[in-house]
């Protein structure tokens, strides 16, 4: 016997969730499919969740001494358990899952948990635990499986001195030195946070930058903050090799002749589309060459009625961005208008300090207007910046060429994830870069910088035009 479906969703991360909420909104018959016992996916289980618990762990030991004046610090003790500073992990994640659960079961949205094997583009095959075989079929299928880290051919990942993204936070204690290898989210995020929590830090990658999609401005001001918490980025470099030393040390070769030796070493290469068991080929889909599902612009794949979305397509793997895809490619399989442009989605990068952006970078914007104005905020330009310690963060407004319609908002500093918010409803509401200046922030506030980078667009604006008169 075969189950009818409108919508049949492979994954019940934050792509998933949001595609299946779609389809159940509009009416249709959904069915997710999720190999694990609990809905969430990795992120929930094995990435954002976990990643930020201890996140917010280490920022709050860092805030606590800038924010003291450096009179109170914790010194981490040697012999102190990962584990012990993640105590609410398991609070935090039962949490989202019983509200991710309980979201879907009030939508109508039918949950099987299994192994899905394709049978063909239409058809699908689920495992479960107990040997049991269901049968589905559905008109629109939404792979949305996630990812697993890439493991490089010339590196033994033993999960236990050289680790992957889903290991590292099985480390009994915390480690002393940490080479991680790669610079992108994941790595930049893991390098910083343990970095705030004393540990010695070296990130390695043959890019010259660290989060090389965000704003060049950004990026500068990361690796400047992850040195003040006494790591080190090394770019422009490869490794030719990464072995335990079976003593106490991992070694890891650079092309550039140095060696590193570390207590530990993170692999952060990039990641790969988790599609094993689904016999793609049965669906007509095949991964490319970086090991993911090829798309459009609305994560349709070359068989027509099948979309992939999140991680299985590739950066920028962001479970914002990731949800975002869901809905818009059911909204699309389905004939609905999709709303608003992708490019008003917000992308937020949780390293320490925080980074967020949405909308065009200053490069971005050049390329397409030809010049632009750009306003900048310090944190050190408002009073909670100075007040709460955080006085390095930078609040970037790109504007075009006359200096009123915002183009795009880049935020470094903690509370960047929440501010850039602010920039988001305006450009969504096509509101100038004036209304920065005519609105009334609440004393003191990080929200205050929108103002200062406002008024900064504004004075080269007005010098422009004495200099035209």
């Amino acid at each position: 016997m075969i189950d009818e479906y409108d919508v049949i969703v492979l994954g019940a991360g934050p792509s998933g969730q949001k595609a299946a909420i779609q389809g159940a909104k509009a009416g249709r018959r959904v069915l997710v499919i999720d190999r694990d016992s609990q809905v969430g996916g990795a992120c929930v289980h094995r990435g954002t969740i976990p990643s930020k618990t201890l996140r917010e762990t280490a920022v709050a030991l860092v805030g606590f001494k800038r924010r003291s004046g450096g009179v109170f610090e914790i010194p981490p003790s040697e012999e102190l358990q990962v584990a012990s500073l993640m105590t609410r992990l398991e609070e935090v994640v039962s949490g989202n899952e019983e509200y991710i659960g309980r979201q879907l079961a009030r939508n109508g949205v039918t949950v099987w948990h299994g192994r899905a094997t394709f049978l063909s583009p239409t058809e699908i095959d689920v495992l479960n635990v107990r040997g049991e075989r269901w049968h589905a079929r559905g008109s629109v299928i939404v792979i949305a499986t996630g990812s697993q880290p890439r493991s490089p051919v010339d590196i033994v990942i033993d999960h236990e001195h050289i680790l992957d993204s889903d290991s590292i936070l099985s480390m009994t204690y915390l480690p002393r030195s940490l080479a991680v290898l790669g610079a992108g989210v994941i790595a930049s995020e893991y390098a910083s946070m343990f970095a705030a929590l004393g540990v010695q830090v070296v990130m390695v990658d043959k890019a010259d930058r660290p989060i090389g999609f965000v704003d060049p401005e950004l990026s500068t001001r990361f690796v400047e903050a992850f040195g003040k918490l006494g790591g080190r980025f090394v770019g422009r470099v490869g490794v030719t090799g990464a072995q335990w030393d079976g003593v106490g040390s991992v070694v890891t070769l650079l092309s550039n002749g140095e060696v590193l030796r570390t207590d530990k070493a993170l692999i952060a290469l990039g990641r790969v589309a988790n599609v094993d068991g689904l016999d793609l080929v049965a669906a007509g889909l095949a991964l490319d060459a970086r090991g993911l599902l090829a798309v459009d612009e609305h994560g349709r794949t070359r068989v027509p009625h099948i979309y992939a979305v999140g991680d299985v397509i590739g950066p920028p793997s962001l479970a914002s961005s990731s949800a975002e895809q869901g809905r818009r490619a059911v909204c699309h399989a389905l004939g609905l208008p999709v709303g608003m442009p992708a490019e008003f989605t917000p992308i937020g990068v949780y390293t320490v300090p925080e980074i967020a952006a949405v909308g065009l970078t200053e490069a971005q914007a050049r390329e397409k207007f030809g010049s632009v104005l750009v306003g900048r905020a310090r944190f050190d330009e408002v009073a909670r910046g100075r007040i709460s310690a955080i006085e390095d963060g930078l609040l970037k407004l790109v504007a075009d060429p006359k200096g009123e319609r915002l183009l795009g908002v880049h935020v470094i500093g903690e509370g960047a994830s929440e501010l850039v918010h602010i920039g988001q409803m305006a450009m969504m509401g096509g509101l100038g870069i004036d209304t920065f200046i005519e609105t009334i922030f609440n004393f003191p506030t990080l929200a205050e910088a929108y103002r200062v980078a406002a008024f900064d667009v504004v004075k080269q604006r007005e010098q422009i035009k004495k200099s035209a008169a």
